[in-house]
């Protein structure tokens, strides 16, 4: 076990690791595991159960921090959705969507953690989903007109079948670029803090001298992990902002 602890390699953190594994003898002996990835979702989904059961504030005639830091996402994100959308219907996935990869990628910075959002099975599984959630909800509100989406108006007769086809694969395409954005920028921002605390923790190391001069490169580094919980925020807030854009046009089709 303390060998999964001991990181060598920036991308040794990103590798998903079983960490039991129990061979039951039912059903032809089906191996149960749980890995790290399954493991840090259990704890998201318990932190983020914790953070509203600590933010209940209808016994209290005074809010609490906790009361007013979560009353304030769901107020942005209710304006996001009603102004985008014109409809709350669909909040309560926005808003859980939000804070599953908020928390993903807060948890993430805490050191020798496990960032589920690094793991392109989640991102993309994810993104994956929606669009197929996004394409049923335009075909049930506009049945075939939904295909009309893909044809710009005022297209020539002679190039719809081209502007189909590149309409059809920029649709696609939105199931990989939405889950690679959040994979790629969750998986430099590590890469970089890893590689970085490694070179400052050799310096550290090295001899008294060296050691001085290493607390200003090290105060770059403490700006750095400011920065990666920000871009931790801000990945959440443009993954829901454009999966709000995207139920938008399967709404309203343009």
């Amino acid at each position: 076990m303390l060998q999964h602890l001991i990181i060598n390699s920036p991308l040794e953190q990103f590798e998903i690791i079983s960490l039991i594994s129990i061979l039951a003898p039912i059903f032809g002996y089906i191996n149960i595991t749980l890995s790290n990835l399954s493991l840090y979702s259990i704890i998201i989904l318990l932190i983020i159960l914790s953070l509203h059961v600590l933010s209940n504030n209808e016994n209290k005639i005074l809010p609490s921090k906790w009361s007013i830091a979560i009353e304030s996402i769901f107020t942005t994100i209710n304006t996001m959705v009603r102004e985008q959308l014109g409809k709350e219907i669909y909040l309560p996935f926005i808003y859980s969507l939000f804070f599953f990869i908020l928390i993903s990628n807060l948890i993430g910075n805490i050191p020798y953690s496990y960032t589920i959002t690094t793991s392109v099975i989640v991102t993309i599984g994810l993104s994956i989903t929606i669009l197929i959630g996004v394409t049923i909800l335009g075909l049930y509100l506009h049945k075939l007109h939904f295909f009309s989406f893909f044809i710009p108006s005022g297209t020539p007769l002679a190039l719809v079948p081209l502007l189909v086809l590149i309409e059809t694969v920029s649709y696609l395409a939105r199931a990989l670029s939405l889950g690679i954005r959040l994979f790629a920028n969750m998986v430099a921002g590590h890469s970089l803090l890893k590689i970085l605390s490694t070179f400052l923790y050799q310096m550290f190391n090295s001899s008294f001298i060296i050691a001085i001069f290493t607390l200003i490169p090290f105060t770059f580094f403490l700006g750095l992990c400011g920065l990666e919980v920000a871009v931790s925020i801000i990945q959440a807030y443009v993954f829901v902002l454009l999966v709000i854009s995207y139920i938008k046009d399967a709404i309203y089709l343009h």
